[in-house]
């Protein structure tokens, strides 16, 4: 369940930051009864990120197999690799 907290407590840094490395997941800040900012611990940032970086990788490789059709043997692929960047 998200954590949602008014703009005002924001005045508590020490116990804002200590929910966010508690619950591990970004905390939504309200002004007016509104949505106004996203707050979150810097490991939960760059967990985000890199999830969001392997989505891509896969949407973009799921999108070049409909578009070509055309699988590649990992060994080989490797094997190729290792004589081009390793000699």
């Amino acid at each position: 369940m998200p954590k949602i907290r008014p703009i005002t407590d924001l005045r508590n840094t020490n116990e804002i930051s200590e929910i966010c490395h508690a619950v591990c997941e970004p905390i939504f800040i309200t002004k007016n009864g509104y949505g106004d900012l996203v707050v979150m611990s810097i490991e939960t940032y760059e967990a985000m990120i890199e999830v969001a970086a392997t989505d891509t990788a896969i949407s973009e490789s799921e999108a070049e197999l409909l578009a070509d059709g055309q699988l590649h043997d990992a060994r080989a692929a490797l094997s190729t690799l290792r004589r081009k960047h390793f000699g």
